[in-house]
């Protein structure tokens, strides 16, 4: 017999595949249900409804990409200390995880979630907002610590710098899967990770 635990997140595995292939809306708790192979008490036992299945979801996808940046990030600062050459070697790491994929990334999970936000509660929509905002806070803090060593060469503002990251990676997986092309999202970054090298590297006299 299974855990709870086990249930708990047989569930959840079921329920973000589904969404991530055909969203929120067009899946249904009884599909869930059956592919999870529980009861619909048993959903219910642990979801109270889809909004409290949507939290924990997005809770668990978050917490997965904050630990996948800390991996790269923090890899890429082992590798160069200077914030300018770890930023970049973060970004091809980025990229090549990326590209090595078995087949096409399949989708965000957050983005997804955006896309149909009147379907959701104000708890649900909260964590979307604040999910982007983690990641822009992050990125922006990378670039802000490069800027100081190395002025960009044109006027930027940091935070919106962050946002491109997001717009960067979520526009890709959307190229990705509409051309049916995974290697579209691996160049994506590559073209964002040499436009940091052009803001930011020091002009030679």
């Amino acid at each position: 017999m299974a855990k709870p635990g086990e249930t708990r997140q047989r569930i959840m595995d079921v329920a973000q595949d589904a969404v991530l292939a055909k969203g929120f809306a067009a899946t249904s708790i009884d599909e869930i249900v059956a592919a999870a192979e529980v009861t619909r008490s048993g959903f219910f036992y642990h979801f109270k409804d889809k909004n409290a299945l949507a939290r924990a979801l997005l809770d668990r996808y978050v917490e997965s990409e904050d630990a996948l940046f800390d991996e790269l990030f923090d890899r890429s600062r082992e590798l160069h200390e200077d914030p300018l050459h770890a930023m970049l070697i973060g970004l091809k790491l980025l990229s090549e995880m990326m590209g090595d994929l078995p087949s096409a990334h399949p989708g965000c999970l957050v983005a997804t979630t955006c896309y149909q936000d009147q379907l959701f509660d104000a708890q649900v929509r909260d964590v979307i907002r604040s999910s982007f905002h983690s990641w822009r806070q992050r990125f922006a803090g990378y670039f802000r610590e490069i800027g100081e060593i190395y002025p960009p060469k044109t006027p930027v503002d940091y935070d919106e710098l962050g946002d491109m990251v997001n717009c960067v990676v979520e526009g890709g997986l959307i190229l990705s899967r509409a051309y049916d092309d995974p290697r579209i999202l691996a160049q994506q970054i590559l073209h964002l990770r040499s436009y940091v090298t052009m803001l930011f590297s020091p002009t030679r006299q």
